[in-house]
Order: structure tokens, then C-alpha cells, then sequence
């Protein structure tokens, strides 16, 4: 299963930072604990280069005081320019404790090292321009820079730039990760992503960022079936099948059946290929109790009898995953159409298709369309999430950029029926495919297609076992 990366909204970490207080930690000790983990990335980073704080009036900036507090005492010349007076009792104590003169922003010099301790979690609207620019400033200038919880300028819930946000060298999230460190376009503002722990209880989260899993190779009796049958249902454009099939045998399964529309098949001779002319050959080709998933999608198509397969499969009473060209057909039939329990993957134009305009964050709108069709959701993009109905959510760090070419989605989508087939967990499978997706794409480097995925698939899950 997935590592517990917690992830918490801006009223979450608000509600878990006072759940510490009311535990005895008064809240000054725990701007302490976050200065203190914050300085030691600094440290560590840029050891006793020159460095500049910038602070703002809240609690963020107090955090930037005991950073240079800290950093101070260990030999680092530090100086300090704030926005202003301080404006919480906790930033009052931390300026204090500096004990040392502070500098406007307006008249500060430039840095070796620049941290952004101006606005962190909670922000609910941008930095004015003249703000901004001054910010963008000292990180050009500077070599090393480094953005306390969030880089100002930053909607900690949506990800959304509130305004000119310049990116990071390092953001160093403050006791758990949040919304805006995993969704675009805040999530590429900066170079490098850091948690560090101040203590607080994140363990009833029920988001997380999607971690490495703990992947088991077959046991000592195991056989094609008992590893798993996978059918996955092709139409018109046998490539995206093949692409599918060759996915979910790399992924774990022990058989894979390309159920085609046309009897010439090329491919690996692994992948076995059943004729199916119509949704009857489609429908007699699923009666298998031995089937653990079955994937329709990729190479579909949307016309000649492409909805009389997909109904066929999705009336077969097997688990299903449910992509590209399926989830278009079912667009026009509605949501209710869609069986529970499946695993869809639309990317945005086919999540806008099936859902329309719904409110909210890409988190919220994920979550309120896997709650509405009770399946599992994998919400494809830069900054992919994965949603289940009973509120779960995984979000992926950034992925390779290389992955947008054609056919990286069918590849997916055979992995996700092929761990489907061995776990059993459409949610888990899910977790464990849209990993070893970003991995495979790591190792393939650049300028890859998506056949080249399918030869770094088996390193990628070696790597988990």
C-alpha cells in the first residue's frame, strides 16, 4: 500500500496546528519547530552562503525570524527585511527574539541566498504588483532561494496563482504537504519539494501524495490464472489495444485476451488475440469466470457497434476499467449508465464531457464525480488524482511532460486492469498504475513514445519488490 504522505487544506492544518496547542504545545513552541525544521533544509542547502528573510506580518514571517534566528547563531550572516509590524502575538515574539535590525523590502540589497517568509498557508488573494515584483527580484538575483510553506502568492487549496509567483529552488512544506504543493500551476514553482515535521497529527487525513508502492512477485504456486485473466476489448483501431495488452501482461497478469474486431493481429505472441465481430462475439468472448478485469477504451472506437461493445462488456459482470473512447460513448448516455465499482480515466476534455462544469478545486471535482458514479477515478493531467466515493484521494507529484504523446494513456490504462487483476482493489490499482506510469516515463528520459514505456515497465516494478 501507499506511504501515509499526508496532504491537509489550509482548514485542516489550522484545525491540526490547534489541536497541538490544546495538547500543551503552546503556539509559539510550534512556530519554533517549524523555524527550526525550515532552517535546517537552509543549512543543509546553503551551508554559510549570505541570506536574506523576507518576512511578512503574519505567522509565516514568524517562521522567517526564528529561520534567522537560528541560522544567525550558526555563523550564516543573516539579514531581515519585513513587510511591516508584525501582527500575531506568536511573529511579535519571534521578531523579538532576532533581537537584530530589520530592513524594508523597499530598500533591502539582493542576497547569495533569498527565503520567501512573506505569506504561507491561507492566502486568499494575490501580492500587489509592486510586492510581487520586489519578490521576483531578489530570487533572480539570488542562487539559492527557498519558499517557507508556500511561495507567496500561492491559493493553498486550488493551486491557483493569485499573482506573479517566480519559482522556487526548494518549498519546504510545514508539517504536511497541502493541495497547492501537488496541483497545477502551482506545482511547477519550484525546482524541489521538502516536508518537514512539526509535530502534528496528520494521520486522519484522507488525502495523501502518491508514493512508491510495495509490489510482490507471484508466489511459489502461482499460474496464469491465479496471477489473473485480463480481457480488454478492442474496436477499430487495434494499436491502442495492443498498446493496452502489452501494459496489463507487464503490469502482473497472468493472461491477457485482446478481444479484437478484425481477425488480423499484430502483436507479441504473449498477447492473445480473439476474434469478436460484434458485441454478441464480444459478450459469449466474456463468459469466463476466470476474468479478473476487463479494460475498455483504448482503440474502441465510437462507431460501427463500438456502444453495442461497450455495453456488452460492461454488462458482463466483471470488474472494469473504463477509458479514451468508452468514456466518450458514456457521455452520451449519462453517468448513470456506468456500472459501480469501475475504474475511470478521463483526462480534462473527457471528464468536462461526462461531468460538465462542476465547482471547486480539481480535488472537489474529482471526489464529487467518483462520489456520483460510485467507481474509482483516476482525473489524468500534470497533476493527476486519483478519487474514490468514500472521500479517499491520492494526489501525484508532477510527471514527466514527455508523457503527453499519443498512446501514454492506453498504456495506462492497461496497467491499471492489470493490477486490477492482481490486487483485487480498483483504488489500490490505481495507486500502484499511475506510479509505475511516472516511473516507467523517468526512466524512458526524453523524447519517448509510448511503445518505450512498455520496455521500462519491468525495471519500474522490480524497483517496488
Amino acid at each position: 500500500m501507499m506511504r501515509d504522505d499526508a496532504i491537509l487544506t489550509a482548514a485542516q492544518m489550522q484545525d491540526a496546528e490547534q489541536a497541538v496547542i490544546a495538547g500543551a504545545v503552546p503556539e509559539y513552541a510550534l512556530m519554533e519547530r517549524a523555524g527550526a525544521a525550515a532552517a535546517e533544509i537552509v543549512w543543509r542547502s546553503g551551508g554559510k552562503r549570505d541570506l536574506l528573510v523576507l518576512c511578512g506580518p503574519g505567522n509565516n514571517g514568524g517562521d522567517g525570524f526564528v529561520m534567522a534566528r537560528l541560522l544567525r547563531e550558526r555563523g550564516v550572516p543573516v539579514r531581515v527585511a519585513s513587510l511591516g509590524d508584525s501582527r500575531t502575538d506568536s511573529s511579535l515574539k519571534a521578531r523579538a527574539g532576532w533581537g537584530a535590525p530589520v530592513e524594508t523590502l523597499a530598500d533591502a540589497a539582493p542576497a547569495t541566498q533569498i527565503v520567501d517568509a512573506l505569506f504561507g498557508t491561507g492566502l486568499t488573494r494575490g501580492l500587489d504588483a509592486e510586492l510581487a515584483g520586489r519578490l521576483r527580484q531578489f530570487t533572480e538575483r539570488a542562487s539559492f532561494t527557498y519558499a517557507v510553506d508556500l511561495p507567496s502568492g500561492v491559493q493553498t487549496d486550488t493551486g491557483e496563482l493569485l499573482s506573479d509567483v517566480p519559482t522556487m529552488g526548494v518549498c519546504i512544506a510545514l508539517g504536511a504537504f497541502k493541495p497547492g504543493h501537488m496541483l497545477q500551476p502551482a506545482a511547477g514553482r519550484w525546482q524541489r519539494l521538502v516536508c518537514v515535521d512539526i509535530g502534528i497529527d496528520a494521520s486522519g487525513a484522507k488525502m495523501h501524495r502518491l508514493s512508491a508502492p510495495q509490489l510482490h512477485p507471484p508466489g511459489p504456486f502461482a499460474h496464469k490464472y491465479s496471477r489473473g485473466l485480463v480481457a480488454i476489448v478492442g474496436g477499430e483501431m487495434a494499436g491502442a489495444g495492443l498498446l493496452a495488452s502489452q501494459a496489463a501482461a507487464r503490469a502482473g497478469a497472468g493472461m491477457v485476451r485482446h478481444i479484437v474486431q478484425e481477425a488480423i493481429h499484430q502483436g507479441p505472441g504473449a498477447i492473445i488475440a480473439q476474434h469478436a465481430a460484434d458485441a454478441a462475439d464480444v459478450a459469449a468472448s466474456l463468459k469466463d469466470s476466470r476474468i479478473r478485469a476487463v479494460l475498455v477504451g483504448p482503440g474502441l472506437g465510437r462507431e460501427g457497434g463500438a456502444s453495442d461493445r461497450l455495453k456488452a462488456a460492461m454488462g458482463a459482470g466483471h470488474p472494469l476499467v473504463l477509458d479514451a473512447d468508452a468514456l466518450s460513448l458514456l457521455a452520451g448516455e449519462g453517468v448513470d449508465a456506468i456500472p459501480p465499482g469501475a475504474v475511470l480515466t478521463p483526462h480534462e476534455g473527457e471528464f468536462a464531457r461526462l461531468f460538465g462544469d462542476l465547482p471547486g478545486s480539481k480535488i472537489d471535482r474529482a471526489l464529487a464525480a467518483a462520489k456520483r458514479t460510485r467507481s474509482i477515478l483516476i482525473y489524468k493531467g500534470s497533476d493527476s488524482i486519483i478519487a474514490a466515493p468514500d472521500g479517499r484521494a491520492v494526489l501525484s507529484p508532477a510527471s514527466s511532460s514527455w508523457l503527453s504523446t499519443a498512446g501514454t494513456g492506453d498504456v495506462l490504462a492497461g496497467l491499471v486492469a492489470g493490477r486490477l487483476a492482481v490486487t483485487g482493489d480498483g483504488f489500490q490499482a490505481a495507486c500502484e498504475a499511475l506510479w509505475l506510469h511516472g516511473e516507467a516515463a523517468r526512466r524512458a528520459g526524453a523524447a519517448f513514445i509510448a511503445d518505450d514505456l512498455l520496455a521500462e515497465l519491468p525495471a519500474a516494478i522490480a524497483s517496488r519488490l
